[in-house]
């Protein structure tokens, strides 16, 4: 059974009580990493000038405290293999339906269950829907 890292665990910190109800469920199933959670202005808007984000502060649900975002990827990370990220996306997805909190992931912003509509792919990327 996988369990989180320290470095993980200090991000975790700074998440929303309810994903982190969800990436604790799933953590157990799958393992993986957590990447990024809350983050400053200056964290947010260097990942909007490099194209790795596409919004810039405080428009992002990682720059609410606690984050209403978390970043994670497939343990260990290879950005190549895009199938673990579907595969993890499934899990995030099963637990969050399993406790009620609603989400929305960057492989399916809209929600449709269609993936190939997608203009900007995050496949690490969940954000609570309030």
């Amino acid at each position: 059974m996988a369990e989180f890292g320290s470095k993980s665990l200090s991000r975790l910190a700074t998440l929303d009580g309810r994903l982190v109800d969800v990436v604790t469920l799933a953590i157990v199933i799958y393992d993986f990493s957590v990447l990024s959670t809350h983050r400053t202005m200056h964290e947010q808007n260097d990942l909007y000038e490099t194209g790795f984000s596409k919004k810039k502060f405080p428009d992002s649900k990682h720059n609410i405290y606690p984050s209403k975002a978390v970043d994670i990827a497939p343990y260990p990370v290879d950005w190549e293999d895009e199938l673990r990220f579907y595969y993890l996306a499934g899990v995030i997805e099963a637990c969050a339906h399993g406790i009620g909190v609603r989400l929305r992931w960057g492989g399916d912003w809209d929600s449709d269950d269609d993936l190939h509509d997608q203009t900007f792919m995050d496949l690490g990327h969940y954000e609570l829907i309030d």
